[in-house]
């Protein structure tokens, strides 16, 4: 993959790598028409309907760059995982009793196309078999203790002291009287939590699986944590500049609701400055695992200038 000197680069380079990823999700999950029929569909509806990939890509990210060992063929599948479980979030996060939203990668939500019950019970499933592939790839008596760290980290990444905890402070805070002196503070809570953990694990799970030790895996750490919140800072941009066709889901939602993001706390500027102190920091980490220039580097700068 490209280092940080050719981001022009990185697209390319990573679709050849989304591209085995999505191999290895057919692969993972229950065959088109398999029983039962209508919540394998809706699994299916809602991994197959595209999206970034970041996760299971900075999994083999975290793995290349921190791991002295090269990952088993069947480790793709592990990285799959992560793409199973954000999926699995992302059908909940859409739910009318969480953000009520109706459009998500350009298409109509789960719930919307098969109904609450089956949307819910498809979020369940998909982190089911998220877990089930952790626990179980890459294969091996050798990588049994690796397997059962990763299940650990996982579940602390996705409960209440991760990505759930974090949905349950930003349904708490939004529309809700915030002293302004806190809400900056809050803010960051919530995404660290809510989206932080997830793509800080997923490069922790790479390097781990590779064989990196404590020192790696604490960097690795450091720097999946810069760029989850420059991940995030961008995502609260994007819905304030950009249109709902570009993002393939519902733009400006945030406002409506009154959510707490970075530029209804710090303005639209401000926003842009937080972005790139992020951007900074994350380039530092990366600076510090792999030189002045390298893939994370330019996993940074990719991030920082997305534009959905």
């Amino acid at each position: 993959m490209a280092d940080g000197r050719s981001v022009a680069s990185l697209p390319a380079e990573l679709e050849t790598r989304r591209q085995e990823i999505e191999d290895a999700l057919l692969a993972v999950l229950p065959a088109e028409g398999s029983e039962p029929a209508t919540l394998v569909a809706a699994m299916r509806y809602s991994v197959l309907a595209g999206g970034k990939r970041l996760r299971p890509l900075l999994f083999l990210a975290g793995a290349e760059s921190a791991g002295p060992e090269r990952l088993q063929a069947d480790a793709i599948e592990a990285a799959a995982a992560l793409e199973l479980l954000h999926t699995y979030s992302l059908i909940h996060d859409d739910l009318p009793c969480m953000d009520d939203d109706a459009l998500r990668r350009g298409r109509a939500t789960c719930h919307v196309v098969f109904g609450e019950a089956i949307a819910l019970l498809a979020g369940d499933a998909l982190q089911t078999l998220g877990f089930e592939l952790l626990a179980t790839r890459p294969s091996g008596e050798a990588r049994a203790a690796r397997r059962s760290d990763a299940v650990a980290r996982t579940a602390r990444a996705i409960g209440v002291l991760g990505m759930a905890g974090g949905q349950a402070l930003d349904l708490g805070a939004t529309g809700a009287e915030i002293p302004a002196a806190e809400r900056a503070m809050h803010l960051r809570r919530i995404h660290a939590l809510k989206t932080g953990r997830l793509i800080r694990l997923s490069l922790e799970l790479g390097a781990l699986h590779t064989g990196a030790d404590a020192d790696r895996l604490h960097g690795v750490s450091r720097y999946g944590s810069a760029l989850g919140l420059l991940f995030q800072i961008a995502d609260d941009l994007l819905d304030v500049t950009q249109t709902s066709e570009t993002l393939g889901k519902t733009a400006g939602k945030d406002s409506a609701q009154e959510k707490l993001t970075y530029p209804s706390v710090f303005g639209l500027a401000g926003a842009f400055l937080e972005r790139d102190l992020a951007l900074a920091a994350a380039r530092e980490a990366a600076r510090d695992l792999e030189g002045d220039s390298g893939l994370l580097a330019g996993l940074a700068m990719f991030a920082a200038g997305r534009d959905r």
